[in-house]
C-alpha cells in the first residue's frame, strides 16, 4: 500500500488499534475559463490551514477549518463580496464504507478534500419558467450549473469560492490542492492522486484511473463520465426556459450508461494505489459532473446542510448573474 506522502500541513492522528492514515484495503465494494476578479492570485492560505484526519476504530474523523492550503483567488471579488474565514468542520465517514442498493441523493456536501476544504457541487440558483427569472432557494426543475458560465459565482482557478458564511468550497477540479498534492507526493500529472473522502466514506480521486479498473499494471488514463448534453430543446414557458440543451443547467445532461467509464455516481470499482485490493472510488472530472451529485452509499449525518450538520449554513452561493432569458 502507498503511504500517503502529504504530511506537511495534515496532523495525522492514530489511536490504538486504528489502520493507517490512508485506510486500510477495502473491500471491492461495488474548458471553460472562469475569468473574474477571483482569478487574481493571493498569498496562499498555508500558515491559517488546519486539518486533522484520524481513524478511530472503524471511523474516520475529519476535524477542519475549511481554510486552503494553497493559493486562491482575491476574495472578496466583484462577483463574489465574501471574505474567506475558517469554519468549525468535523466530519465523520465509515473507514470501510458499504454500498446501498441505489444510489443515493442527498442535501449534503459531496465530500471532503483532504486539506479540509469540502466538495459541493450544486448551487441554489434556479431559473423559474413562470416569471422568466432567477430565483434563489427554491427548486424549479432547472437548477442552474456553477460551471456552465450562464451564472459568474466568482469562482477562483480552483473553481471555488466564498459562502457567506465565509465557506470557501470547491464546485469542481481544485487545481491548486491537485497542484500542491502532486509537488508534495511527487506524482506526474498523470498518477492516480487522491484528494479526499466522499460524504458516505469512499475515496474520491482526481481524473485518472487503470485503463483496466482492476488491473494494477495497465495504463493509468483519463477517464470519461458517461453524461451527454441531451438531444433537442428544452420546453419553452411555462414548462421550462426554451433554448437548445447547452449545459446551463444540471437538466440539460443525461446518463448513458457505458458511455464513459464511470457510472452515475460518476465512480467505478477497481484498484487504486492506496486500495490495492480494489475499492468503489469517485472520481473528479474536467466535464460534468465535475464533481459527483449522487452518492454510491449512504452518507454520514455530519455532511448535511444546515442545522445538525458539518456543512454549516447554506445560503445559495450567487452573488451577480446574467439575467436570464430565452436560450438560443
Amino acid at each position: 500500500m502507498r503511504t500517503l506522502r502529504n504530511q506537511r500541513r495534515v496532523v495525522i492522528s492514530i489511536v490504538p488499534c486504528a489502520l493507517a492514515f490512508a485506510g486500510a484495503p477495502a473491500p471491492a465494494h461495488p474548458g471553460h475559463d472562469h475569468a473574474s476578479g477571483a482569478d487574481q492570485a493571493t498569498a496562499a492560505s498555508d500558515p491559517h490551514n488546519q486539518v486533522t484526519i484520524e481513524v478511530r476504530g472503524d471511523t474516520r474523523v475529519i476535524t477542519c477549518n475549511g481554510v486552503a492550503d494553497h493559493a486562491t483567488g482575491r476574495f472578496p471579488n466583484r462577483n463574489n463580496p465574501n471574505a474567506v474565514s475558517a469554519q468549525r468542520y468535523r466530519f465523520r465517514v465509515p473507514v470501510n464504507p458499504e454500498m446501498a442498493d441505489e444510489p443515493v441523493r442527498e442535501r449534503v456536501l459531496f465530500g471532503v478534500a483532504l486539506n479540509g476544504v469540502p466538495f459541493d457541487p450544486g448551487t441554489a440558483e434556479y431559473y423559474n419558467p413562470e416569471t422568466g427569472r432567477l430565483q434563489r432557494g427554491r427548486p424549479t426543475g432547472w437548477n442552474y450549473d456553477a460551471l456552465s458560465g450562464e451564472i459568474n459565482l466568482g469562482l477562483d482557478r480552483s473553481n471555488a469560492h466564498v459562502q457567506p458564511t465565509g465557506a470557501y468550497h470547491y464546485h469542481g477540479l481544485p487545481t491548486g490542492l491537485i497542484d500542491a498534492l502532486r509537488k508534495e507526493q511527487g506524482e506526474d500529472a498523470g498518477a492516480m492522486l487522491l484528494v479526499g473522502y466522499a460524504a458516505d466514506g469512499f475515496p474520491i480521486y482526481a481524473e485518472f484511473g487503470h485503463k483496466a479498473a482492476h488491473d494494477a499494471q495497465s495504463a493509468v488514463v483519463k477517464l470519461k463520465p458517461s453524461y451527454r448534453l441531451k438531444r433537442g430543446r428544452r420546453p419553452s414557458r411555462p414548462e421550462g426556459p426554451g433554448g437548445r440543451y447547452d449545459g446551463a443547467f444540471n437538466e440539460d445532461w443525461e446518463y448513458v450508461d457505458g458511455l464513459g467509464d464511470l457510472d452515475a455516481c460518476n465512480g467505478r470499482t477497481g484498484v487504486t494505489p492506496e486500495y490495492p485490493d480494489g475499492t468503489y472510488y469517485y472520481v473528479l472530472t474536467d466535464t460534468f459532473p465535475f464533481i459527483p451529485r449522487v452518492h454510491r452509499g449512504e452518507p454520514d449525518p455530519s455532511f448535511r446542510k444546515g442545522r445538525g450538520g458539518g456543512g454549516g449554513v447554506d445560503r445559495g452561493d450567487r452573488q451577480r448573474e446574467r439575467p436570464p432569458g430565452p436560450r438560443t
